[in-house]
């Protein structure tokens, strides 16, 4: 393949069908405009990129894996240019060919607004893969802070799906479980051949599927910089790194490092793997999006793509300064209802479900993707509008994180058209305060187990819109939630200013572990630890028990800790990998969980109801105290029982359940049964595995039939058969 002389300077006069023949391989002609990004067609490839404020723009080309590149072609800006789109058709290049842009405008006297670079390759947004990433952690100079070098990269799209796609299974059926790809097999003791990685997932398919869950939400798997913060740990010198992946490069391609096999292109093809293996295993894959910023962070961040090709198109700034508005405490803000912003949310967001066969998406701070071109808060944002509407989209999940970082809270008002669900964070802080023991959160609890109508109510809203959860991967584990009263961030090197103060914890009367030597008495150190495993499993009752879409954090069914840090972003070690020691440590949560979603799926009654519509709810709810039908609504009441009778039974089979935040017993009269019904125990979480939860079938009758004595801090079901 032969070098041509780099052709940065003025594009050539000749006109024609062949603009120019650079050398004995290659040769550039017009090309068109659409579709944008690298498509590769018989001769060769055409591409396309948009800038309307560039006024050169040049195609470099490189060999695989070199640093410098073999060829730089310029784009006439004319001939090669159709309203804003820089376009041109290369023959005779290979599929797995490394290319990106150089960018410039001329007499560039707004450089604080058009922050355009020569000596930068960037990367092109369309790229469905890029090269430079494929070690984890490593970035160009291998120093802290430093910035990873990335190419687009083009490969060839053969994969044999079979009869493979998205499963469509209804929200009213899921049960999402949240993880992050390298963290969650990534320890020793995670047996999988391939740790970290797309196949090293694919591995642990058999375990997620015994569990019970019908989804997996992924942490961000497409291309994004791990390597640019110069933190590190100060106590033991660790550099630190971005390791959830909230800091894209490439909206488009496959996170390169995930996958095992390291050659170019081999990420696209795993995580295609992945995908379909799930499917086969009846597991959805939901993608966790960040659409709100890139890692180009704000001035001071690095030029790597989007910043180059037209900086004031694809983020929100000040046109007189310059400055990058930030709504979401990363540094800059995408300029999301831009309509050439807009379409590539749009056409990324269709290229995963087509081309990738994902089965839908949890947007994170979705409501920046509701601000306006000047960032104003829109009441009909255009591209919410648009994903809710897009017919390739129909049947695919949409999840919002209904705020930002600048103080937009929009949960139960998100911009919704009957299809957007959300993350009900009202959920998360109600079930937290109760279990703690909170006073006045009664009549709260009331409405979150039935679906939060409080929240979620007109406008087609239904409890499927809704995403309840207890924990996520931002904040404490569900093991740390009562364990610790406070969190501990020190190992993030930011003095412990990051993280939030406010997470309506309790440690059950001692600050991390229970066993710490001299601590506290030994019969002290049993008690708190019992306790704690009770309230984790009144979390998990009440999570799993209302109605809604669960979903569970990883490793919360087996009690896995982070040692109080609750903004673990940045720690690429053993407090963020999953400890699958813990599986057979802690049997019995793992028991307790799994039997749990069971019971949740064989009486759907009781998590979701049947219709969409209360008024034609077929299932009958009535309130209890510890008397029938005389619920305490009071301020200082820490207790309620609810009855669920399913009409459409011919059975009529009836669900009892008491939650108990009170610290002393309570004995609840136990309301009338028909016919020669008994009231049988399902789960006591005061009792010790394997009482705390029946098999089905095998739940013990209750003697005397009158009534049951509810112990502290507990929840108790009943099932009458």
């Amino acid at each position: 393949m032969k070098t041509n002389n780099t052709a940065r300077e003025a594009a050539p006069k000749a006109r024609g069908n062949l603009l120019d023949i650079v050398n004995d391989e290659f040769e550039i002609s017009r090309g068109t405009p659409l579709p944008l990004g690298a498509t590769l067609v018989r001769e060769g490839i055409n591409f396309a990129v948009f800038s309307s404020n560039a006024t050169s723009v040049w195609l470099v080309l490189f060999e695989p894996g070199a640093n410098e590149p073999i060829a730089e072609f310029p784009f006439d800006p004319v001939f090669n240019r159709t309203g804003d789109i820089w376009h041109a058709f290369v023959r005779g290049i290979a599929s797995n060919i490394e290319y990106g842009y150089r960018v410039d405008k001329s007499d560039n006297i707004a450089k604080h607004v058009h922050r355009f670079d020569q000596s930068k390759v960037l990367i092109d947004p369309y790229a469905k893969a890029l090269f430079g990433g494929e070690t984890w952690g490593r970035s160009e100079s291998d120093q802290p802070g430093s910035q990873r070098r990335w190419q687009s990269l083009i490969t060839e799209d053969r994969f044999d799906w079979e009869f493979d796609q998205p499963l469509n299974i209804p929200l009213s059926e899921s049960v999402i479980y949240e993880l992050h790809v390298r963290g969650f097999t990534c320890r020793e003791n995670s047996e999988v051949q391939n740790p970290g990685t797309y196949a090293g997932l694919i591995e642990k398919i058999p375990y997620l599927k015994e569990l019970g869950v019908t989804a997996v939400e992924l942490l961000p798997i497409n291309e994004f910089s791990e390597t640019d913060t110069d933190r590190t740990n100060p106590t033991t010198g660790e550099t630190l790194v971005n390791f959830w992946g909230y800091h894209s490069v490439g909206f488009f391609a496959p996170k390169a490092s995930y996958a095992s096999a390291k050659q170019p292109g081999a990420q696209v093809i795993e995580f295609k793997n992945l995908v379909k293996a799930f499917h086969k295993a009846g597991i959805e894959v939901i993608l966790d999006v960040v659409f709100n910023h890139t890692a180009e962070g704000n001035q001071m961040g690095p030029t790597v793509s989007f910043r180059g090709l037209d900086n004031s198109i694809y983020y929100l700034i000040d046109p007189y300064s310059g400055e990058y508005h930030n709504y979401t405490g990363c540094g800059n803000t995408i300029n999301c209802n831009h309509p050439v912003v807009r379409d590539m949310i749009l056409e990324c967001l269709r290229y995963w479900v087509m081309e990738m066969h994902v089965d839908g998406f949890r947007f994170d701070l979705a409501s920046v993707l509701g601000r306006g071109r000047d960032g104003s808060v829109l009441s009909n944002p255009p591209l919410l509008e648009r994903i809710a509407a897009d017919p390739v989209l129909r049947n695919t999940k949409l999840i919002a994180e209904a705020w930002d970082a600048a103080g937009v809270y929009q949960v139960g008002t998100f911009p919704s058209w009957g299809r957007w669900a959300e993350w009900n964070a009202k959920f998360r802080d109600d079930i937290r305060c109760f279990i703690k023991g909170e006073p006045g959160i009664v009549s709260l609890l009331a409405n979150r187990l039935m679906g939060s109508p409080d929240v979620y109510s007109g406008w087609g809203r239904t409890p499927h819109n809704q995403i309840n959860f207890i924990t996520c991967h931002d904040g404490f584990t569900l093991a740390d939630l009562v364990s610790y009263n406070y969190k501990h961030n020190k190992a993030n090197g930011e003095d412990s200013r990051d993280g939030c103060d406010y997470n309506c914890s309790w440690n059950c009367g001692h600050e991390g572990p229970a066993d710490q030597p001299g601590l506290i008495p030994a019969y002290s150190a049993i008690e708190i630890e019992a306790l704690r495993r009770r309230q984790i499993r009144n979390f998990a009752s009440l999570l799993l028990l209302s109605r809604g879409v669960p979903m569970l954090l990883a490793g919360d069914e087996f009690g896995r800790t982070q040692q109080g840090n609750n903004n673990a972003y940045c720690q690429d070690n053993e407090l963020s990998w999953i400890d699958w020691s813990l599986v057979e440590q802690n049997a019995d949560l793992l028991r307790f969980f799994r039997l749990l979603m069971q019971f949740r799926k064989n009486h759907p009654a009781l998590a979701h109801g049947l219709t969409d519509t209360p008024e034609s709810d077929p299932v009958s709810v009535t309130w209890h105290g510890v008397e029938p039908e005389t619920p305490d609504w009071s301020f200082e009441s820490r207790s309620l029982a609810l009855q669920l009778s399913d009409t459409t039974d011919k059975k009529q089979r009836d669900i009892y359940v008491v939650a108990n935040s009170y610290w002393e017993l309570l004995e609840f009269k136990l309301p009338y049964l028909k016919g020669n019904q008994r009231w049988h125990r399902v789960i006591d979480t005061t009792l010790e595995s394997p009482r705390d939860i029946a098999e089905p079938g095998e739940e013990p009758v209750i003697n005397p039939r009158s009534s049951y004595k509810v112990g502290p801090r507990s929840v108790v079901v009943l099932l009458g058969k």
